[in-house]
Order: structure tokens, then sequence, then C-alpha cells
């Protein structure tokens, strides 16, 4: 890729604002450096009610090498497509001077000599952004029966569905007792462990669920209103938000609006009396034998959101689901919603973005500072766009494309469920290609408040599927890109796992034998940069992308990131990246690896990541 190409991003770089009411004019920036080509004409090209519209820029200024555009389009409806087509005249010299001037479009996924789709346009929404302690939020996400046991934990029996198992015993990754290895770990175990997870960096808690059920994942819930006394009981749960908030950290919550377990007190009236206001709230067949569920797998039962008794049960109740967490004593600050891509969705019927506008209607009723994140396992960019989930839990723009680019050939592991032994490798262009594509649709707030994780308990761990050193150069890309950083409970350890099950590893507090590579000052420095620069508030623009290396920018107009990613030893110069000779005399402020530099090359070590701090972006004021 070219490294100075004309650019455009959702941040106050570039956007007046991105809360633009209907019916008003929106300002937006385009920035051209001067090396690429001189830009004679530039518009912007809004789609309203469907139909293109072009509005003419002005040069506003030109500052470090950038000629700066800026036109307005009309907000007209609530998801405002636009880019920018931008005019270059032929060229004596290239002997295309008698051709007539070339048109290139810019948009989400990058610069175009041709006509693209609607669906890579930058957006902007009326959608509610998430709330402002996400954009350089650190999510540490807990499985609870594998994260901490209190001195309570002793006293409690395990469960009639349970295997019993010591903190030690290997988790097994497939086989019969996958749901039922019974560890123990409780709520008041996790409050006991908030100054670690404090000292990391974290600022997030995310629990996954946490109300009774008959395995070990709690996905298959028997009840939505009571926390398991298994992991302490109701007042556990209020127990550790207090404490979390008294460090000021959140806690979110994990919530099934796809299923329920059939052990729950809905389906088992449901199933019970077919004339139950409770079977309306699932897909039975005509006599009442058979049911729909997730997958096919007959303990998960599948919700039906046509019910208007569910969705008050549900959502919009007084004391319902969505609102009973959210309200005192517990007080949770958002959720995640599993399997959010299904919800409400079963062959021809698809009310999912009705359910999440829904459920996010009254999530802010209650707290206007809540987050909502919905699992999206594919590609997020058409569900996700902020009037239903504020930010996605997905795998398709980050954590895919990263365990291809930095993933050891010879790691056998789950590839989400794809058929293939493993990730295959690929260069860096092709990550930037399928990081780009996958979240074009986003717009910056939903970009800014989807996770970026390694790993997560779905999954394999990246110390498993990756060459060593690969987990530290992607956890630093979760930290410094776009998006919510994510550190599941371990990552700082180094855990392993071959699959999502295999992955949910006890966690070795105080056992230094069963601590795989010790990460936690890694964690700690990163979080430390991602919370202290102002640049994590601002824009990013790629600089490279070629075979062992990634180098992107993240900018502000009080400060640069200069983030380079290697997954090998390289070699190349500063002109390489955009940067004048001698830009990068200061030491990094951070790296992994080594780095040797002259004025005007670097050598870096590979697996490595480096990051310097540069002077911020001189724009013209708004």
């Amino acid at each position: 890729m070219a490294v100075n190409q004309p650019h455009h991003d959702g941040s106050v770089l570039h956007v007046g604002s991105t809360t633009a009411a209907l019916g008003e004019r929106c300002r937006l920036r385009l920035r051209v450096p001067q090396d690429w080509g001189t830009a004679t004409k530039v518009w912007v090209r809004s789609v309203q009610d469907a139909e293109p519209r072009y509005d003419e820029a002005a040069v506003i200024g030109t500052a470090d090498g950038w000629v700066w555009w800026e036109a307005s389009m009309l907000h007209i409806n609530p998801v405002a497509l636009y880019r920018f087509v931008i005019e270059v005249p032929g060229s004596a010299e290239a002997g295309t001077e008698a051709d007539g001037p070339s048109y290139w479009h810019l948009n989400n996924a990058g610069l175009h000599n041709r006509d693209t789709s609607d669906y890579n346009d930058f957006r902007v929404t009326t959608a509610k952004a998430a709330p402002q302690w996400s954009r350089d939020a650190v999510m540490y996400q807990v499985f609870p029966d594998r994260f901490a046991r209190s001195a309570q934990a002793a006293d409690r029996p395990t469960p009639e569905w349970g295997v019993a198992c010591d903190w030690d015993t290997p988790v097994q990754g497939s086989g019969p007792d996958v749901a039922r290895q019974f560890y123990g770990g409780d709520l008041d175990g996790v409050t006991e462990k908030l100054d670690e997870l404090a000292a990391l960096g974290a600022d997030i808690v995310y629990l996954t669920p946490f109300f009774p059920a008959r395995s070990n994942h709690r996905y298959d819930a028997s009840t939505f209103h009571e926390v398991d006394p298994l992991l302490g009981g109701d007042e556990a749960l209020v127990r550790l938000v207090e404490a979390a908030h008294k460090r000021g950290m959140k806690v979110m919550g994990d919530l099934t609006s796809n299923h329920t377990g059939d052990a729950h007190e809905w389906f088992k009236r449901a199933q019970a009396d077919p004339d139950s206001v409770e079977a309306g709230f699932f897909y039975f067949n005509t006599d009442h034998t058979d049911y729909e569920s997730w997958w096919g797998v007959q303990s998960l039962p599948k919700l039906n959101w046509a019910s208007e008794a569910l969705r008050e049960a549900f959502v919009t109740g007084e004391d319902s689901v969505v609102a009973h967490w959210l309200k005192p004593p517990f007080n949770l600050d958002g959720w995640r919603i599993d399997v959010g891509n299904m919800t409400g969705r079963l062959g021809a019927q698809d009310i999912n973005k009705d359910v999440a506008a829904l459920i996010q209607q009254r999530i802010l009723e209650i707290n206007p500072d809540a987050l909502l994140l919905g699992e999206e396992t594919s590609d997020a960019g058409a569900d996700v766009d902020g009037f239903g989930w504020q930010g996605a839990m997905t795998y398709s723009n980050f954590t895919r494309p990263l365990w291809q680019w930095l993933g050891d050939p010879k790691a056998s592991v789950d590839f989400f469920g794809t058929p293939l032994p493993g990730p295959p490798k690929v260069a860096a262009d092709v990550v930037l290609a399928t990081h780009r594509d996958l979240s074009s649709a986003f717009s910056w707030p939903v970009r800014n408040a989807t996770m970026n994780a390694l790993n997560t308990h779905d999954t394999a761990r990246a110390a498993s599927v990756m060459i060593p050193g690969g987990p530290v150069v992607a956890a630093a890309l979760s930290m410094l890109l776009p998006g919510i950083a994510v550190i599941f409970a371990g990552d700082e350890f180094g855990l392993e796992g071959w699959n999502g099950e295999a992955s949910r590893t006890p966690i070795p507090w105080d056992e230094p034998a069963r601590v795989v590579t010790d990460l936690r000052p890694t964690y700690a420095a990163l979080t430390a940069l991602r919370h202290g620069s102002p640049a994590i508030h601002g824009g990013m623009r790629w600089l490279m992308a070629d075979g062992d290396v990634l180098a992107f920018v993240r900018e502000s107009a009080e400060e640069t990131l200069l983030v380079i990613a290697t997954r090998a030893p390289a070699q190349f110069s500063l002109a390489d990246l955009g940067l004048a000779d001698g830009a990068l005399s200061a030491d990094p402020a951070f790296r992994v690896g080594s780095v040797a530099s002259t004025t005007t090359e670097l050598t870096l070590d590979g697996p490595g990541v480096f990051v310097w701090r540069l002077p911020g972006v001189t724009a013209p004021a708004w």
C-alpha cells in the first residue's frame, strides 16, 4: 500500500459532530498529502433517501504536508452514508494528460480508483454512542467457575450435575464432562482479586453468566432472577459491584437473549401447559412434543421474540430480566448479549434489530451511561449499527485475521468452528484488507465500542495458536487499535488451550509452577500507555501492511502514537512510513524486541511491538 494517501476517519479531526440531528448539516474534512498528487476538486458523495447527492469541498488550509478540504452534507436519514470523490488531473509526465482527470473514491474500506458499494461508505448516525468510559477501556473477562475461590467456596457442595475438581485438575476440552467439571470459583473470589486486575490496568470486569444452571458455563440458565448460590448468591454480586465501583471499575453481565436452559422456570411451565403464557415464549411444534433450540442442542430452547409477554418479562417490565440487574442493589453497568446475531431470528422470521433496539431503549432508560454489546460471531457490520448493540463482540475483523498473521503453522486448534485444521498463514496486507472489509460498515462510535479480543472463553488461547512472542504483539494491537481492549483471564499468565473449553483453565494465583509466561508487567505497561495517551481518543491511519510488518498511527491534536508490529525481523526506511529523516530520534515509549535506528532507517526484531510518541496533528480550527 502507498503510505501517503488521502485520509478521513470518524474522529474529531475529521468530523464536526458525530451526533448531528436530522435536518442539520454535518461538516466533514479530508486530508490529501501533497506528495500524493494534486487534487483539483473534491466532493462529499452522500446517500439521502437512497439517492446520491454531491457537495463540493473547498480547501481550508495546508499543514505539515497535508492539504485540508472541507464540505458539509445534509443529514437526512438516521444512518447517513458518505464517501469522498477526488479529482486528479492527467499528467504530462505520466502520459495521461490527454486522458483527462482520474477520480478516486475514499470510503471506510480504503482508497479506490473506481466506484464502490455504498455498504463500505463512512457513516454518521443518530444512534446513541457507547458511554465515554468505554473509549479507552480495558475489559477483563472472567469465567467465574475458574477464576478464584473465596474461603466460603469450600463450604459449598458439588452440584448434582457437577464433577468435583481440584484447582489444578486438568481442564477437558472435549468429552462428556466438559460442561460438568466443577472447580468452585465464586464471585467473592473475584472481589478478592480486584486489586490484581486494577494493577493490570483493567477497568471493566465482564462476567460470563452468573445465573443458576446445570453446567459450569451457565449459559443454560434455570432462572434469570437469582445469582447462582454456588457463586455466593445475590449478596456476592452486590459486594463485587460495590468493590469494583470504589476502584473506578465497571462491571458487566452476560445475558442469553436467544435461549434459556431446559430447566428454566419459564420453559418448565411452557412444557407442562401448552396454554400457558410461557408456552408462547418458545417455538413448539403443533402437538407440543418438540421445540426449537440453539443449533439443535435440546438443553438450550430458543426464545420466540414475537411474544409480547416475553418482551415484557425479559425487557420492558418494571422488574424484567434486563432491568433487574441494572437497578439497585446490583447496579450492573451494562450487558454483553450472548448469541446476539441469532436473537429474534428463525427461518423467515427476522426481528433481530427490533429486539436489540428494545433492549437498548430499556437499558438507557435505567442508566443512560450503560453499555450494551452484542455477540456477532461473523460479519457484524449489517447488525451492529448502534441503534441496538452499541458495539460487537466479534472475531471477524480483528481476532481471526490476527490469528492468521501470527499463527504457528504447527498449531492444531479449533479455528472458529471452520473445517480448517488451524489458521492459514497470511501476509500483513491480507490482515489489513480483511480488517478493513469487516469493519467498514461500522460507524466510528460502533468501531470504538467493539471488542478487540485475542481470544475468549469460546476460542482457543492465543498462546496455543501463535508463534512465540505472538500473543504480546496481538495484545498491543488490541490495546492500540480503535475498539475496547480485551484480556481474557489467564492471558496475563500465558495460559494455553486448543479450543474454548480447554482455554477455561483455573487461574494460577500463587502457583508459579502453573504460570506459562508471566506477562503482567507487559500488560500493565500497555494499559498505562492506552489510558495515558490522548491519541487513543483520536483517529487512526494505516502506514504499512507488508509481509511481516503492520504499522499505523493513532492521531489527535495533542499527540500521535506510531505503532509498528512485526512477526519477524524487518528493516525499512522512515520514508517507507511517510516519516521525515530523524523523526524517530527518541527512544520508543513502549517496545518488545530490539530496535536499531539511524536517521533514515529502522531495524526491528520480530515478533515485536514498537511505539513512539510523536507530535500531534496540526489541523485547521473548526
